[in-house]
């Protein structure tokens, strides 16, 4: 297995958006010390009451200034917000920077109210989104130009100031559970994952053909799959539950942003979960109805509170039932005290990564 700290960089009461960086290169530096893989991070807007982070390429240069040899990336830009020559220009500048060690997540957007500011078309994202990836794998040539020609890009005679490092390309990610999506990510050579709202039980049938696609496109190496939630790690199960169970229970409250009392946040839980179940997904409807019941999300082991023998016990069980090998834990969330954010990720370097670092889910 492969480990990433995957970061929101939700908004802290009492910090500043510089304090709360500040302190988000500290748990960073400790992730390095300690062997974490990866460093993972969201592209949110217009969010001041959730998430601080707008800008993936800034965090991965930032980050690789004050690490060592962690691999960095935004999971993921959001594809359609962006002019493709100047995301592209942005992630092959980043990895000159920081020495080759960008991954490059890629999203199509799942909020409308990230479009409308930017002028975009909410509509068209998914196929705006794959596009860029056979556009991005043709802007890094070697060729003294490209073109292209699709249905939402065109480009003749172009050619970038500088590759990537990494050739032919950094790692590609596309994070997504979409049958049609996963297929495209296959035979395209792409990693992927999901968040602890999809059922690992669903997960593993649905990645399962992934990797049996991946194979039959004569990929040679294994993909990343990855699992996402939050984790805390003390020296006992008791002291993890004192310190950490509350704020787990309300780690994704931010994604109801503007309920102002729990009657509209109820109705904004449950106009979530009913979408998805017109969507034919009605477990990942349960889930949601749920995500802020902490005895619900400890029980389903939804996240990871612990020891770190309780927490990697779990951890590989889940990884069994849900065939992922990379798990992004999100380690700074609620009002944890730093103290106890930088415990919880060294303990997890130290005592958890050791006893599933060799361990393989297929």
């Amino acid at each position: 297995m492969k480990f990433a700290h995957f970061a929101h960089v939700w908004g802290k009461a009492g910090m500043s958006p510089a304090q709360r960086y500040e302190q988000l290169w500290r748990e960073l530096q400790i992730a390095d010390e300690v062997g974490f893989d990866y460093g993972f991070c969201v592209e949110h807007h217009f969010t001041p009451d959730e998430s601080w982070m707008s800008a993936p390429n800034i965090y991965v240069t930032a980050a690789t200034a004050r690490t060592r040899r962690m691999r960095f990336g935004g999971m993921g830009h959001i594809v359609p917000l962006h002019h493709p020559l100047r995301l592209a220009e942005e992630i092959a500048l980043t990895d000159q920077i920081s020495g080759g060690r960008v991954e490059v997540g890629l999203v199509s957007g799942i909020l409308p109210s990230y479009f409308g500011p930017f002028g975009v078309d909410f509509e068209s994202r998914r196929e705006v989104a794959l596009e860029f990836v056979r556009l991005l794998k043709t802007i890094y040539t070697d060729e003294s130009a490209f073109s292209f020609s699709g249905k939402h890009y065109n480009f003749d005679n172009v050619k970038l100031s500088i590759n990537p490092i990494q050739r032919p390309h950094p790692p590609l990610w596309i994070e997504t559970r979409d049958p049609e999506t996963l297929e495209f990510c296959a035979k395209e050579g792409i990693n992927t994952g999901y968040f602890m709202l999809f059922p690992r039980s669903q997960a593993k049938i649905r990645y399962a053909k992934y990797l049996a696609d991946w194979k039959a496109a004569g990929w040679t190496h294994k993909p990343r799959i990855a699992y996402s939630t939050v984790v805390y790690i003390d020296k006992t199960d008791g002291l993890a539950l004192d310190k950490a169970l509350d704020d787990a229970g309300m780690a994704y409250r931010g994604f109801f942003r503007g309920a102002k009392n729990d009657a509209e946040l109820e109705k904004m839980k449950n106009a979530l979960a009913d979408l998805h179940e017109k969507r034919g997904d009605p477990d990942s409807a349960v889930v949601i109805r749920n995500i802020l019941d902490k005895e619900y999300l400890l029980e389903h082991d939804l996240i990871f509170v612990g020891s770190a023998e309780t927490v990697a016990r779990k951890l590989k069980a889940c990884a069994i039932d849900g065939l992922f090998n990379t798990f992004m834990g999100e380690f700074n969330f609620g009002n944890l005290a730093e103290e106890d954010v930088m415990q919880s990720i060294s303990l997890f370097g130290h005592e958890v990564m050791p006893e599933l670092r060799d361990f393989e889910t297929f």
